[in-house]
């Protein structure tokens, strides 16, 4: 069985390449895919086809892609976290060094200069970018997870004062940041103690404008903001206003708007914060591999919208259902089973929200018997989408 798998955007295709043989990439040509790989591509109102079993985004960020929508139609969505970390960590740093000294404006006044007093002209006009060493300088942390946690350690490398704010931080995070770097609980501790700010959250209702006016009210004057994250994060009429009272420094962001640019004490980037080549292929390659897997054994790795689910697959057969997060569920699996006298080797069922994902292995040799269970499962108003995945053994 070949699988079709549709890209969208410029995806590496070294990392194309962890799909192996088995996966044909069609591009925009694939009438029916059973994958999308995609990175920027906007696929809110993009009509779904009805074979569609998964979105792999090639980053992070998945707001790009209708969670909700994908959800109700069975279609599993992953991400890469952590494959353009270093990336946007080093972004970062470069933004902190450049908005500590201004090279940025800098560089454009001396290519304002001209004539045979070049070199007295610098002289004269260098003080107004001394700027100021960032050793010693507090840098608060919002976000502490791939990008974040990374951050946090190499400033205080630099260093740095580094605070930290996570209420939600994994254990495997929390194991890799270095014990200099102080965790607070209050939001408020960064506003009011940090020089510098980055954030590195997720786009969601509780995160939208994160940086209001009541947030700035609390900063100290001339404090800069990093946002690589998403540009909905920050207010913009509350950061205007915080730059002409002289509260923001400077704001340097990765997400260009019309309002944005062309201000003074705002640097704007064209979105390459996690654009570099490395940063590229490992996203493609982690793509890959997360399709790959979901597609021949049904396991789940690094889903938005799924639990992970791992399972060795030791059987004839196995099927994975999609299904409503219903009462009885998995006894109504287990009769519809036992009513074909099928012996179930393994089932595990763990839920997200209002859904949840099975894998049901089952000691059978049968492909008849395992397809008329299959078409049970389909007839279950409360099964939104069945696989049947045969064991290359």
């Amino acid at each position: 069985m070949v699988f079709s798998v549709r890209t969208f955007n410029n995806i590496n295709q070294i990392g194309l390449k962890e799909l192996g043989n088995k996966f044909q990439i069609d591009g925009d040509q694939a009438v029916n895919p059973d994958a999308f790989i995609v990175r920027s591509e906007n696929l809110h109102g993009f009509a779904f086809p009805e074979n569609l079993k998964a979105i792999a985004r090639a980053g992070a960020g998945t707001n790009n892609i209708p969670i909700e929508e994908a959800t109700a139609q069975g279609i599993v969505v992953f991400n890469t976290p952590g494959a353009n970390a270093n990336a946007v960590k080093e972004a970062v740093l470069a933004s902190i060094l450049l908005s500590a000294r201004d090279y940025i404006g800098a560089t454009a006044w001396v290519n304002t200069l001209s004539g045979d007093d070049v070199p007295k002209q610098v002289e004269a006009g260098k003080k107004q970018f001394a700027g100021t060493e960032i050793t010693g300088k507090t840098l608060g942390v919002i976000g502490l997870g791939a990008i974040g946690a990374r951050i946090a350690n190499d400033a205080r490398r630099l260093g740095m004062n580094v605070l930290g704010y996570d209420p939600y931080v994994s254990v495997e995070t929390a194991w890799s940041i270095s014990s200099h770097v102080k965790r607070v609980d209050d939001l408020k501790e960064i506003f009011r103690q940090s020089d510098y700010i980055t954030v590195h959250v997720p786009l969601n209702d509780s995160t939208r404008e994160l940086f209001d006016a009541q947030a700035f009210s609390m900063m100290k004057k001339g404090t800069t903001i990093i946002n690589f994250a998403r540009g909905e994060l920050v207010s913009h009429p509350a950061l205007f206003d915080a730059i002409a009272t002289g509260v923001v420094g400077h704001y340097v962001t990765d997400f260009g708007t019309d309002d944005l640019l062309n201000q003074p004490h705002i640097t704007v980037f064209p979105h390459v914060g996690g654009s570099t080549e490395e940063a590229e292929l490992n996203c493609a390659v982690a793509a890959g591999k997360t399709i790959r897997r979901f597609m021949e054994t049904g396991e789940i790795t690094n889903s938005v919208n799924f639990p992970n689910m791992h399972q060795a697959l030791s059987t004839p057969f196995r099927i994975t259902l999609i299904n409503k997060n219903v009462p009885n569920m998995v006894a109504k699996i287990s009769t519809a089973v036992s009513q074909l006298n099928i012996n179930i080797d393994n089932i595990l069922n763990r839920s997200k929200g209002d859904y949840a994902y099975t894998i049901l292995d089952l000691d059978e040799a049968d492909r008849e018997k395992i397809t008329a269970l299959a078409q049970q499962f389909e007839s279950d108003e409360n099964i939104v989408k069945v696989r049947i995945i045969e064991s290359r053994k």
